[in-house]
């Protein structure tokens, strides 16, 4: 008898070392999908963080050329109405290009020399991590243009 129940035994751990062979790394998939999910994720919304942050960043630095564009056409004919004129175009290009995405814009506007003039924007972006506070900064300055007449 001790031998016919060795048979048996030997018998039975040689299937178990077979189906434990045949099943492989059945579980290793889950295990793999649950670890690299929250990587893969992680991924997804820093790509989706970096385009907002570059097209808000775009929005701001069109709307600051927009502005000192303006600017710098009637800063010589209307000396004191250039900055309203030039918020306007700001604003107007905020509201078309990226309402959403340009948030609380700061924007000043600049004369550093006395024939110069330009726009200054500073706003916040979206964001899609919590916690996380970028803002963009755009600046556009230039000479004011004016006609000068030829001497004879």
């Amino acid at each position: 008898m001790p031998a016919d129940v060795s048979r048996r035994i030997r018998r039975r751990v040689r299937a178990a070392r077979r189906a434990a062979a045949a099943r492989g790394d059945s579980g290793m998939t889950a295990i793999e999908f649950v670890l690299l999910t929250p990587v893969l994720f992680f991924m997804i919304f820093a790509t989706v963080q970096f385009a907002l942050y570059f097209f808000a960043d775009h929005v701001a630095q069109a709307a600051a050329q927009a502005g000192a564009r303006k600017a710098r056409a009637t800063a010589d004919e209307h000396p004191g109405a250039w900055r309203g004129e030039a918020q306007d175009v700001v604003d107007s290009y905020i509201r078309q290009l990226g309402p959403q995405l340009v948030l609380a814009p700061d924007v000043t506007m600049v004369q550093p020399e006395p024939n110069t003039v330009g726009v200054e924007i500073a706003a916040r972006v979206p964001t899609v991590f919590p916690g996380l506070d970028l803002t963009v900064h755009a600046q556009s300055a230039g000479p004011v243009e004016r006609f000068v007449q030829e001497e004879n």
